[in-house]
């Protein structure tokens, strides 16, 4: 049913839920799973209407590395149940659009991620790239709460 199962995550407590549901998933029905990190530019910093400059460079070296250590957590996490898993950090500010062109480019038959659960008027400020996902996605999407 799924041969490739792509699974966004952004390293929150929910996301790990996902992520967990997401290997139990590629277990069960012998699945190849990917795991996508997407990350964000590091942003200048405004102050008083002061620009403030940032080590851009070595901020997204910091971001790679607690990246790269928290994959090392999930591929072991995917090893220890025998789950064939391949783990992707991409950085771009739109998520939502990285892991529907992420789930196509590698053949995903469905998407698994967590919702974080906006209410109100926050959900209508920030929106949710799990919504957004949920809105363009041609490929199936699991939601995880």
């Amino acid at each position: 049913m799924y041969g490739r199962i792509l699974i966004a995550t952004d390293g929150s407590e929910l996301s790990n839920k996902a992520v967990d549901q997401g290997l139990a998933l590629a277990k069960a029905v012998g699945a190849k799973a990917t795991i996508l990190r997407v990350t964000s530019q590091p942003a200048p910093m405004v102050y008083e209407g002061i620009v403030v400059a940032l080590p851009v460079e070595e901020i997204a070296d910091e971001i790679a590395k607690n990246v790269e250590k928290y994959f090392v957590t999930l591929r072991a996490k995917a090893s220890n149940i025998g789950v064939d898993a391949e783990t992707i950090q991409i950085e771009n500010d739109f998520p939502w659009q990285v892991i529907i062109d992420t789930a196509r480019d590698k053949g995903a038959a469905l998407i698994v991620m967590a919702s974080h659960g906006r209410r109100g008027l926050s959900a209508v400020l920030l929106g949710s790239e799990t919504q957004k996902v949920l809105t363009h996605s041609t490929i199936p999407v699991l939601v995880c709460r």
